[in-house]
């Protein structure tokens, strides 16, 4: 078995990055436009990370590789906040079909919020789908929860793999495993109280009261967002009492306190000993926008298989031409 290699776009720290790696791939070349992030990409991977805006990278910049990664930004597709169809980041994925397009990878990975399904009426993701496909793959989304992949928290996303047409994959489903949960407690378990310096202390908004931001040891967390002050509660503080209709307010009993950045990387799957780059809000922010790296792994593990079995079989690999065609229906 080879090793492949994969190029990460929208790369952030580096969390589908780290789980594909964990598996066989190596991250060879990768970009985002966070410094911070793309600090703490370069400190635990071997790629070369490039800093700075991807429209304005030019794809004979970008080495070959069997796999492209990318987590295109999601904030102007998710159901935490306004959705905006014009929103300027919701475009961002053109860059990611552009470089596709001319790079031709083996597989390209994409992942996004549950919003990007419903936004416009499905338009959006029809509308995503439709141009990869044109690109010459056969492209598969799925709404998977990481709580279901080892990960102790409730988080739902869409993964999008497009296989180029000459694999002749035509159907892919990650396969959901069983028995696997792991609780706040299990993820948890020996690490130390944090420092003061290493939690969100910004004052609780209306918005953040507004419903219930605490579940217990022996649950999974709730989904970690990019923004510190949102950050959920420790789940040794008090529990949230119900006051009415959107209004809650802390129990008593205890020390309320958000999750320390440590701790919610842990949440991410992230090793415990990883250090983040940049001052507390910046290290929320690329946690948060982090693929979970146990989640990437089952993802990746599924792809390495079908890359090993191909790799096997040399009767595939013609010179390869892209057909552009219009997308009929929309995959499986």
């Amino acid at each position: 078995m080879r090793e492949f290699t994969a190029v990460s776009l929208f790369c952030g720290a580096g969390g589908l990055d780290m789980g594909f790696e964990r598996v066989g791939f190596r991250t060879i070349w990768a970009n985002d436009f966070d410094k911070d992030a793309c600090k703490t990409h370069q400190n635990w991977s071997r790629a070369k990370v490039v800093c700075g805006d991807i429209s304005k990278i030019i794809t004979t910049q970008i080495p070959d590789s069997d796999v492209i990664l990318g987590g295109f930004p999601c904030q102007g597709f998710s159901l935490s906040g306004p959705r905006k169809i014009d929103d300027s980041r919701n475009v961002l994925y053109k860059h990611y079909v552009r470089i596709v397009k001319e790079k031709k990878p083996l597989i390209f990975v994409g992942e996004n919020v549950k919003g990007l399904l419903t936004m416009d009426d499905g338009k959006i993701i029809d509308a995503i789908i439709a141009e990869f496909s044109d690109c010459g793959y056969d492209v598969y989304l799925q709404l998977v929860n990481a709580k279901d992949f080892g990960v102790p928290q409730d988080r739902e996303r869409v993964i999008i793999c497009g296989f180029r047409k000459d694999l002749n994959i035509k159907h892919f489903e990650i396969p959901v495993p069983t028995n696997i949960r792991t609780t706040m407690r299990e993820a948890l378990a020996g690490m130390p109280d944090p420092n003061p310096g290493d939690v969100c202390n910004a004052p609780y908004s209306s918005r953040y009261m507004s419903r219930n931001r605490k579940r217990g040891w022996d649950e999974m967390s709730y989904t970690i967002p990019a923004m510190a002050k949102q950050v959920t509660l420790y789940p040794g503080s008090p529990d949230m009492v119900k006051k009415g209709t959107d209004e809650w307010e802390f129990g008593e009993g205890g020390i309320t306190r958000r999750f320390s950045w440590r701790e919610a990387a842990v949440i991410q799957t992230f090793p415990r000993d990883l250090d983040f780059c940049g001052d507390l809000t910046s290290k929320y922010k690329q946690i948060g926008n982090a693929v979970p790296v146990k989640l990437a792994e089952y993802v990746a593990t599924q792809l390495y298989a079908i890359l090993n079995i191909k790799e096997a079989d040399k009767s595939w690999r013609v010179e390869y031409r892209p057909r552009m065609e219009k997308r009929s229906s929309m995959p499986a």
